[in-house]
């Protein structure tokens, strides 16, 4: 039973909100130990917000996750947990995340309140309308970079909160091309706002994604901004590496697998040697250079 309240909160998803840790590496605050702290404290209460969220979905989405191959084993489609005692979990774990939030600072507990109003506004109405979906998603992205930067008070860069956006809605927009592959393969109607996407226009929409990340994060690495905060562009040899991940990532998409492309770019070796090289390009310009 433990293990079922623990898949509640889906502690894999947490990934996503390293997006928060961001604002704190490129403002060179990272070696910083009280910025550093006030951030894995964001990190946290992102976690119980963004777990608050996952247990109010599964009870909304249960009937559907039932014909779901997958998601069918989740606790509350499974049967396992009761919707009721979810949404109370849901309820606790909402309240912990505000009240850290708050504790960290009152802008920080807006972001917070927005993040929750934005994910339950998506979860019971915006999730059935088709791009709209992938917007919240990438907005709700968009809200983790915002909150990372008021936790530590730093102001971020316009670009890489466009970057931020456009990748969000490239991750988003890749799972829903994953999903209506999967359903029509599997003839199961589990996703509403699937009904308004076609392969074609998901493929054409991926593509602007694309280009539109990769452009911001250029805009970025050569703004004057960037330019003379890092004292020079060095950051522009970091720019090959996003183009190559997005490839890849483009290319795991049309993979046919049961596995989501999110789930496979985590265990995709040259995505993570990608990634790892990134990592140093930026570790070195930001604090070796």
């Amino acid at each position: 039973m433990v293990a079922s309240w623990i898949a509640l909160l889906r502690p894999r998803h947490w990934v996503k909100n390293l997006f928060v840790l961001g604002p704190l590496v490129f403002a060179q605050q990272l070696l910083d130990a009280g910025s550093s702290l006030r951030a894995l404290q964001a990190f946290a209460a992102f976690c119980l917000l963004s777990s608050a969220i996952y247990a109010v979905n599964d009870v909304l989405d249960a009937a559907f996750d039932r014909l779901h191959p997958l998601k069918q084993k989740r606790p509350v489609a499974a049967g396992i947990i009761r919707p009721a005692s979810a949404l109370r979990f849901a309820a606790l774990l909402s309240v912990l995340g505000l009240a850290w939030a708050a504790w960290l600072s009152l802008s920080f507990l807006a972001v917070g309140v927005g993040y929750l109003a934005l994910n339950l506004l998506y979860s019971r109405f915006l999730k059935r309308v088709a791009f709209v979906d992938v917007a919240c998603i990438a907005a709700g992205f968009l809200l983790r970079v915002v909150g990372g930067a008021l936790a530590i008070e730093v102001v971020i860069s316009p670009f890489l909160l466009l970057c931020t956006f456009w990748l969000a809605a490239l991750l988003g927009l890749g799972k829903r091309h994953h999903e209506l592959r999967l359903m029509r393969d599997s003839s199961a109607n589990t996703r509403s706002a699937l009904a308004g996407y076609g392969v074609r226009s998901l493929i054409a929409a991926e593509w602007i994604a694309a280009a539109a990340t990769v452009v911001s994060y250029l805009f970025y690495t050569v703004s004057p901004m960037t330019v003379s905060k890092f004292h020079g562009t060095q950051l522009l040899f970091s720019w090959p590496f996003p183009v190559v991940g997005i490839l890849r990532y483009l290319h795991l998409v049309r993979a046919r697998s049961d596995r989501t492309p999110t789930d496979a770019l985590v265990t995709d070796w040259p995505s993570l040697l990608n990634g790892l090289l990134w990592t140093a390009v930026v570790v070195w310009v930001l604090y070796g250079s």
